[in-house]
């Protein structure tokens, strides 16, 4: 083990998101997800957003194999700067999963749910690092084109 906090996610870039509709034959379990995708998009729009799910954060508090470990699940949306380079803000639902603690009490959890969110935001700067920056950079000089060329207009009365 050479992490001291264990993060994994998928992601989706909510600017890839181009219907809403929930198919008619979608399991409960993948409706839910479509609502809270569908939600997140409500509340924090399409631009610089991220949806995180499948999601686990994971402490190791000993240098033992087993004991001292909290895992917690999480789901949400993270909020990029203008420049998509590093995380602005993030909107989590951090609910505890399992934990070899015999010592855990509910202050602590709560205190490691915000801690969640925190860790998050390092690993999804590291995530972006990571990632193919030229791309991102092309797309945004892309849209700044596309505005300029259209001297900012959005649409209809805008």
């Amino acid at each position: 083990m050479d992490r001291w906090v264990e993060i994994q996610f998928d992601c989706i870039p909510l600017r890839s998101i181009d219907r809403l509709d929930i198919p008619m034959d979608a399991s409960p379990k993948f409706q839910e997800h479509c609502l809270r995708v569908k939600a997140a998009m409500e509340k924090h729009g399409s631009h610089n957003t991220y949806y995180l799910h499948n999601a686990k954060c994971t402490y190791h508090l000993l240098n033992h194999p087993v004991d001292g470990m909290i895992q917690f699940k999480f789901h949400g949306t993270v909020m990029t700067a203008e420049d998509d380079m590093t995380t602005k803000g993030l909107d989590l639902q951090v609910e505890l999963l399992k934990e070899t603690c015999t010592w855990l009490s509910e202050p602590i959890v709560n205190w490691f749910q915000e801690t969640v969110q925190r860790s998050v935001a390092v690993e999804f700067d590291h995530y972006i690092q990571a990632g193919d920056l030229k791309k991102t950079e092309e797309r945004i000089a892309k849209i700044k084109e596309e505005s300029e060329s259209d001297e900012g207009f959005l649409g209809m009365y805008l």
